[in-house]
């Protein structure tokens, strides 16, 4: 399959006075056509951050020491912002985590998903108004020119999280970011939204990079899977391979905490410790405190890359889980 985008050694630091923050520590990752790619890992491992950083929002104290973002043959952390304004909303675009606060609270809705169509379309308002109103509709919104007319902070945190999904997918995005898209909404709504999601890559043939800590989500959704912990991916692997035979002690480790309708008595395992201090990140595996496989290998080298244990598996780790452990 074609790449729809590539992260290649993306690091990324915010600038604090108690030191740097290092937020993400060589992400590496492909994205391809018409894929649902799940990120998945703990609050604080870097998920956000990578969203902001692909889409060229990261605040002013952050700064990218390195690293590559691919998209149609641009890096996009190297062209201009004007040319990256052609493309964000457009051809790439982002579901933010909490739509309430995303959505201007002082504009009304139809004036926010207006600007999206016109500001890279030749149609004129009228046109631009008639599309805003059919992507409403088409997002199950009831009453679509009254909720046009309202401020977000009128309408319920389901009303507004679709009203941000009409603003992402109105262009018909090749590549859509969804960060924690269902975060907060009741479990019907969740499975409305993570099913249109699907529609849009199943009719548009679009790729989804979907940023979740919530695994049932992945399960569901996922083609393939990207395990993030301190900044770093640590294991990537199809959906499937990597809930039966998870290689890197992490993930293990993340699956133990989830019960399990097929085996009730299951005890389960909460994950030990903490994740570590990301101004002070040893050089080491950011995971060892935590690993109950840890080696002498693992005290003493450098963190280990990601290397292919099997075919379209990778694992950053030099003690892997073996089948059955």
């Amino acid at each position: 399959m074609a790449e729809a985008l590539r992260v290649e050694d993306l690091h990324v630091r915010f600038g604090t006075p108690a030191g740097p923050v290092k937020a993400l520590n060589g992400v590496n990752f492909v994205l391809e056509e018409g894929e649902i790619y799940c990120l998945v890992g703990e609050s604080g491992a870097g998920k956000s951050t990578l969203a902001l950083a692909i889409m060229g929002l990261l605040p002013v104290s952050a700064t990218v020491p390195s690293g590559r973002v691919i998209f149609d043959g641009m890096d996009l952390l190297r062209i201009s912002q004007e040319k990256l304004r052609t493309i964000r909303g457009n051809k790439v675009s982002m579901i933010f985590q909490d739509a309430q606060s995303a959505l201007n609270p002082v504009q009304l809705v139809g004036p926010q998903l207006e600007e999206v169509i016109l500001a890279h379309t030749n149609v004129g308002s009228r046109v631009a108004n008639g599309m805003a109103l059919d992507m409403l509709r088409e997002m199950g919104l009831p009453d679509p020119k009254r909720i046009m007319g309202q401020y977000p902070f009128s309408l319920s945190g389901g009303m507004c999280q679709r009203v941000m999904l009409a603003i992402a997918l109105v262009l018909r995005p090749r590549v859509l970011i969804a960060d924690e898209p269902t975060s907060g909404l009741d479990v019907t709504l969740q499975a409305e939204i993570l099913e249109r999601l699907k529609a849009l890559c199943r009719e548009q043939g679009s790729s989804i990079l979907l940023i979740t800590h919530d695994m049932g989500i992945v399960a569901s959704m996922a083609q393939k899977v990207g395990v993030i912990y301190a900044g770093t991916v640590v294991e990537t692997s199809k959906v499937i391979p990597l809930f039966k035979e998870p290689q890197h002690p992490y993930t293990w480790s993340l699956l133990k905490t989830l019960p399990r309708l097929d085996d009730v008595d299951r005890r389960l395992e909460p994950l030990r410790g903490v994740p570590p201090d990301m101004i002070d990140l040893p050089e080491e595996c950011p995971f060892l405190p935590r690993c109950h496989k840890a080696l002498s290998r693992c005290r003493v080298e450098r963190r280990p890359p990601l290397e292919e244990v099997a075919s379209e598996h990778m694992v950053a780790c030099y003690n892997p889980m073996l089948p059955g452990t």
